[in-house]
């Protein structure tokens, strides 16, 4: 890479670094320091949520599935659509009005007001090492990324290692030092940086190198412009492993609470979605297919980044590079302050400390943020199966927190025993199955699955358990 390219790169990080540093004094208190003092306006949640959502993985992601399928690819971030809506219509009323009354800090909260402090502990530790592991796969992501295109030449003999302490380093001093304040911000911040890198510098300079729409058409299959190239089974396993996370994430859970109210947390909603899809839905696919034409033998996810490497000019390089690490970077700090949050207030908390003070309880939280991403560090560079065994706690969390989460909203009865075996069955079969890797019928993914399962054991036991007393 050229120096300009670095020096682009170098007021990028600088910058985010810069925004943590100015929300350390600002946060006073536990709220400012996880939930914004509920206070942020609904353009930078939306701005938060989509870039939370669409992380690195998406954006890379979407690029393979164009490489793979063409514009049908698009299908992936639908679901993010539907999921954002959905949220808005059916979860951000009722949750803003328990939020009122109580509080509220984190996901597990929501669940202890319903049913108790048992299964809220059990929710804090699924969702809690699901987005540690979530983190660790994040900063992996960039660090690859950084030590294939900038860092290989400062680490040698290993680049690898090497940019994943610089990458690590940058997203957890930012995230310890302002809390969800220098999250969100920072997110607003690189989904601007994305959107621009992608739409207005990669896409005409790669378009332009391909020779054109027309021979991008020319060049491709004609199943590549249209919207039916995917079957059945793929959309289902797209609704069904995306959509539920948006009832269940703490990230999400986190942004609905910073918003001032229930009309400020939907428009945000609404702002994620339509982000989603069809903005960027559209144009990473169509990069990827850009990729197919350019550089046709490579493995699909690697298309995009060539692209990149190969067909940008000086200078615009380092932008669209800040821009990837920007989506990663988005996703990495959102799970981070999450995985904290539940570490902290739903754990810690509860069971070693009385009457802490708002002054003990920020250091306590920037102590265990430091923690957790010191821990992901290690985890992802030095036990890659490690790092595999904890993401599939992700898979857990969602098929074993979706249904009792439903309930909850939803049921009028609400027994904490169904809810906690609801958990445990679908978790624990989606789990089984991942690690066992055993043939499943219709070609559907296990977290479908582990749901079914949540479901049959949770309105089971709910239904015939006797209410408790009190």
């Amino acid at each position: 890479m050229h120096w300009l390219d670095f020096m682009i790169f170098g007021c990028y990080m600088a910058g985010v670094l810069t925004i943590g540093f100015y929300f350390f004094h600002k946060n006073v208190s536990r709220e400012d320091y996880y939930v914004g003092n509920r206070q942020i306006s609904s353009f930078h949640v939306g701005l938060s949520v989509v870039a939370t959502d669409v992380g690195g993985g998406f954006s890379i992601g979407l690029g393979g599935l164009g490489f793979l399928m063409g514009l049908s690819g698009s299908w992936l971030l639908f679901t993010g659509l539907v999921g954002a809506w959905l949220t808005a219509v059916l979860i951000i009323p009722r949750l803003k009005r328990i939020d009122k009354k109580l509080g509220l800090l984190t996901f597990p909260d929501f669940l202890r007001h319903h049913y108790g402090s048992s299964v809220a502990l059990a929710a804090a530790l699924i969702s809690g090492i699901g987005y540690l592991g979530f983190t660790g796969a994040q900063i992996l992501a960039g660090a690859k990324l950084a030590a294939g295109t900038m860092f290989f030449r400062l680490f040698p003999d290993n680049p690898l290692q090497g940019s994943l302490y610089i990458i690590a380093g940058i997203i957890i001093l930012y995230t310890v030092l302002g809390g969800l304040k220098a999250v969100i911000y920072t997110d607003t911040a690189q989904w601007i940086i994305l959107m621009t890198g992608l739409t207005f510098f990669a896409l005409p300079f790669s378009l332009h190198r391909a020779g054109g729409w027309q021979a991008v058409r020319n060049t491709l299959p004609d199943a590549y412009f249209t919207l039916a190239n995917v079957g059945w089974v793929q959309l289902v396993n797209w609704f069904v492993t995306i959509i539920p996370i948006w009832f269940i994430g703490m990230t999400l859970y986190q942004r609905i609470y910073a918003c001032r109210n229930a009309k400020e947390a939907q428009k945000a909603w609404f702002i994620a979605g339509l982000f989603e899809y069809p903005l960027l839905a559209f144009v990473g696919v169509t990069l990827g297919m850009i990729a197919r034409v350019l550089t046709p033998g490579v493995e699909a996810e690697m298309g995009l980044p060539l692209l990149i490497k190969q067909s940008l000019p000086i200078g615009i390089t380092g932008l669209v590079l800040a821009s990837y690490f920007s989506a990663i970077m988005s996703t990495a700090d959102s799970c981070l302050i999450a995985s904290s949050g539940n570490f902290v207030n739903d754990i810690i908390e509860k069971i070693f400390l009385k009457n802490p003070s708002q002054k003990q309880l920020i250091r306590l939280s920037q102590l265990v943020t430091l923690i957790i991403g010191a821990s992901t560090v290690v985890i992802a560079g030095r036990f890659a199966t490690v790092l595999e065994i904890i993401l599939h706690a992700y898979a857990f969390m969602v098929s074993g927190l979706f249904i009792p989460t439903l309930g909850a909203f939803f049921c009028r009865r609400k027994h904490p025993s169904a809810a906690l075996a609801g958990m445990l069955s679908g978790g624990g079969l989606t789990l089984f199955m991942i690690i066992t890797q055993i043939p499943l019928p219709l070609g559907l993914d296990a977290s479908f699955y582990g749901i079914l399962l949540s479901a049959l054991v949770f309105f089971t036991l709910n239904r015939t358990l006797k209410p408790k007393e009190g």
